[in-house]
């Protein structure tokens, strides 16, 4: 009868599992099954043993059969619920499964900085010919299970991503690789001090350069909570995983414009899971993961012992390919790589060679450039290029030789004239000092008969006062439209400030859309900036034929996108040129609201690279105006959501060169561009009134079931908690952004 007992729960598992995969206990009659299995562990005891056993074989029986069937007609929307099944495989599963010891840090448990964040140093050894090797990792994850009163849903809070950063460059430090695991719907979207969106923009900033292999394993990957742990060298994923930009529940409230508290349909979460193209199968095909680990057919559990062998395997396996691709020799390297290719169907007992994981200097600059190619080409050609033919030619043509021309002037050349300047300058100080002993006994009596004139002191334009603003220029203004409209504007601050009702010619002519009593900013359009922030004239487009598209053929974009183009003539939402600035040159990324809210996809992503690597090799300043950024466009999934490392590692190749970037934040601010190339930036800085932060109001109150006051997202406590340097008034723009050139970047700059 014991044996029964588990057998008995047994199937009482597997068919609590098959409900909550297909999220209806009233699938082919599951309640019902489950109620008669409930009855038999209720009855075992009073059944004769040969009956009971055939009542169980019978039960066996349809459950074995609603498994298979299950598995043959799994949806996307099915694989999300494996993913969020209790009895899904966690972090601590595999740390005791897959390595052969291991040391927790940062904390035990619910006693632990962020319980949702683990980090644990452990050892993972191979058999080589009846030897056994062994190596050092850092493994860093997300842990949802065991503990999960304490474990956040998997969702780490700030201080958990610090925590998980600290023990990468332990590993740095150390010179060991670092094991990902990503078992997150998302980080945990609070400003408290780092802040969600700063706190994953310094991981992914380190990431990127970080001087170790890196693997990280996917098996629920939701959106930038994700990246702050998937930047690697090689990303694997469970073949009943989920990575996406957007939880299906999330988007089909969206794309449903469905209101708060209202339920979503479950027909449109199916539908909208299938849009995003979230499973291992759709991101192999997108190019987002380089291999997919398999399992069960619907899913590894916590018991799937053969699942953690396989998962073993590929780890060391992907190392030892990472590790590899660094090597000068290629004949080895090429030996090795078809060794592992050979054993990628049947898991070996002995690995074919001991490859060790140290490397040398030059080792690891070639793991930054392999790294940096690998994420350049993600999501290439999911665009329109307008340019085609001989036109495509030609700009590439010109691209060379203008790199070539800066890289001649301001690499070569100024190397060498600086090398001289740099002797001259010593040889003239050697000489100066024999000089000044020579004509110190004459130099006193001659200035006693012959003094100096006096000069006034020369005062920079960068030093002039506030009388000089950005209208005292030699070229007529930009005024906005709302300029023309005869109305009066209430500031929203006056109850509190007392601030009078303003003329709108007032407030958006000579007040430039200020409040004069309180200084609270009111919205304007990025024309205004475009116009009145640059040196006339000097404004000239470049990579506008680059345009957004449909890659994932998502229902109702393709309408959109067009109707977006009509309104504003433009085809991505951001703008890339160059321009000057009282005469420094410099590039600008300016993102602006109109074009599909200021979302970040494809083309996007894209410009902004060509905008830094321009921006690095004419040694300019790379300025990021943020009129409006809505996040990731949610209807290019994935796509969309790689942008925040790829885009995150060319601004820290920027600024690794010597680039000044500055970037400034304006009107409404959020989410994945905020929380990665735009967060890392040194230098930014928000104009009043403004708001940024990871995830706005309705998204942080349906999350943590918390309201925020309404100033959560205010650029005073940004300022407070160090997301941004400082805060600018829009009247003062232009003469803080040439005081920001003029006294901020290094020596590498073309006007320095």
């Amino acid at each position: 009868m014991a044996d029964s007992g588990k057998l008995l729960g047994n199937l009482a598992d597997r068919i609590s599992y098959l409900i909550d995969l297909k999220g209806d206990s009233s699938w082919s009659d599951l309640d019902e099954l489950q109620d008669h299995v409930q009855k038999l562990r209720d009855t075992q005891y009073e059944i004769a043993e040969s009956e009971l056993f055939e009542k169980i074989n019978r039960v066996e029986d349809r459950v074995s059969f609603l498994e298979d069937r299950a598995a043959e007609q799994l949806k996307p929307s099915e694989i999300v619920n494996i993913v969020r099944s209790v009895h899904r495989f966690t972090l601590m599963d595999i740390l005791e499964n897959c390595y052969d010891s291991y040391t927790e840090l940062g904390g035990d448990g619910d006693c632990s900085i962020d319980p949702a964040v683990v980090v644990a140093r452990a050892t993972i050894s191979r058999r080589v010919k009846k030897k056994v090797y062994s190596h050092q990792i850092m493994v860093i994850g997300h842990e949802k299970g065991q503990g999960e009163e304490y474990r956040n849903g998997g969702c780490a809070r700030p201080w958990g991503n610090e925590k998980a950063l600290r023990y990468m460059r332990v590993a740095e430090v150390e010179g060991i690789p670092i094991h990902f695991y990503v078992f997150t719907p998302g980080a945990f979207p609070i400003e408290d001090s780092p802040g969600a969106a700063q706190q994953i923009a310094r991981n992914l900033y380190a990431m990127a350069g970080l001087e170790v292999p890196m693997i990280s394993f996917i098996s629920e990957g939701g959106s930038g909570g994700a990246e702050a742990m998937g930047l690697s060298d090689i990303r694997l994923m469970a073949s009943k995983g989920y990575y996406s930009v957007i939880s299906p529940e999330g988007a089909a409230a969206i794309e449903g414009k469905i209101r708060e508290g209202e339920k979503v349909p479950k027909d449109l979460i199916d539908h909208c899971a299938a849009q995003l193209k979230m499973t291992a199968q759709d991101n192999l095909l997108l190019g987002t993961i380089d291999r997919i680990v398999e399992e069960p057919p619907l899913g590894a559990r916590r018991e799937d012992y053969a699942f953690f062998r396989r998962l073993r395997y590929e780890m060391i396996r992907a190392t030892d390919e990472v590790v590899l691709r660094t090597k000068s020799l290629r004949a080895f390297r090429a030996y090795a790589l078809k060794g592992q290719a050979a054993e990628e169907h049947d898991i070996p007992e002995d690995f074919a060679m001991f490859i060790g994981w140290d490397l040398t200097d030059f080792e690891k600059e070639r793991l930054l450039e392999i790294r940096s190619r690998k994420y350049r080409q993600m999501a290439r050609g999911f665009y329109r290029e307008g340019r085609k033919g001989l036109f495509s030619g030609i700009g590439r043509a010109r691209e060379l030789a203008s790199k070539g021309y800066y890289e001649l002037r301001y690499g070569l050349l100024r190397s060498h004239r600086r090398n001289v300047r740099k002797v001259l300058d010593e040889v003239s100080s050697e000489g100066s000092v024999l000089l000044r002993k020579v004509a110190k006994p004459v130099k006193a009596p001659y200035e006693f008969v012959f003094p100096k004139p006096e000069r006034p002191p020369k005062v920079l334009r960068s030093e002039m006062g506030d009388d000089r603003s950005i209208f005292a220029e030699e070229w007529e203004t930009y005024v906005s439209p709302l300029a023309n409209e005869d109305r009066t504007v209430t500031c929203p601050n006056a109850s509190r400030h007392g601030c009078l009702d303003l003329w709108a010619p007032d407030l958006y002519g000579e007040f430039s859309g200020v409040c004069p009593t309180c200084g609270h900013h009111f919205p304007l359009e990025y024309q205004w900036y475009l116009e009145n922030l640059f040196d006339k004239g000097s404004v000239r487009e470049f990579n506008r034929h680059l345009s957004a598209a449909n890659p994932l053929g998502f229902e109702g974009l393709d309408s959109r996108l067009s109707r977006d183009f009509k309104r504003t003539g433009r085809r991505s939402s951001i703008i890339t040129f160059d321009a000057r600035v009282r005469g420094i040159k410099i590039i600008v990324a300016m993102f602006f609201s109109n074009y599909r809210g200021g979302t970040v996809g494809c083309a996007e992503g894209e410009k902004f690279v060509r905008a830094c690597d321009k921006a690095r090799i004419t040694r300019r300043p790379l300025l990021s105006y943020i009129h409006t950024t809505g996040g990731i466009r949610i209807q290019e999934g994935t796509l969309g959501v790689v942008q925040m490392p790829k885009c995150t590692l060319v601004v820290r190749e920027y600024i690794k060169s010597g680039g000044l970037y500055i970037v400034v934040y304006d009107n409404n601010s959020y989410a994945g561009p905020v929380a990665s190339f735009l967060g890392c930036s040194p230098y930014q800085v928000g104009i009043r009134s403004s708001r940024i932060g990871f995830a706005g109001p309705r998204v942080i109150r349906e999350t943590t079931g918390q309201d925020v006051p309404p100033d959560y997202h205010s650029a005073k406590n940004a300022l407070r908690r160090g997301h941004i340097q400082g805060i600018w008034n829009r009247r003062e723009f232009r003469k803080n952004l040439f005081d920001a050139l003029i006294h901020m970047g290094g020596r590498n700059l073309y006007y320095k």
